[in-house]
């Protein structure tokens, strides 16, 4: 499989998007004290982690069949993972 740099690119700025979301939900989950808005933000939460997820596995796929050490394929790997990771690490806001 070739790597599509432009929609590699796409998938960049997708996660950067969501990472910076996820950052933001977290933020007004701490502050708020309204049950419906912390329900919904835990639903959005939820909800971009799965799309997150997703992209993380084509990363691993397009990384796989890519042989050259720097690419946007490995970029994009590497944010996703991060932000997994992230996302992970913070989880547990939602159940204090």
């Amino acid at each position: 499989m070739k790597e599509s740099q432009s929609l590699t690119n796409n998938l960049l700025m997708e996660v950067d998007v969501l990472s910076n979301r996820l950052r933001n939900i977290k933020q007004s989950y701490k502050t708020t004290e309204n049950k419906a808005l912390k329900g919904r933000l835990f639903s959005e939460n939820k909800n971009i982690s799965i799309r997150v997820k997703e992209i993380y596995r084509i990363a691993e796929l397009l990384n796989k069949n890519n042989n050259e050490k720097i690419n946007f394929s490995n970029l994009l790997f590497e944010i996703t993972r991060r932000t997994l990771n992230e996302n992970k690490f913070e989880s547990n806001l939602f159940f204090l």
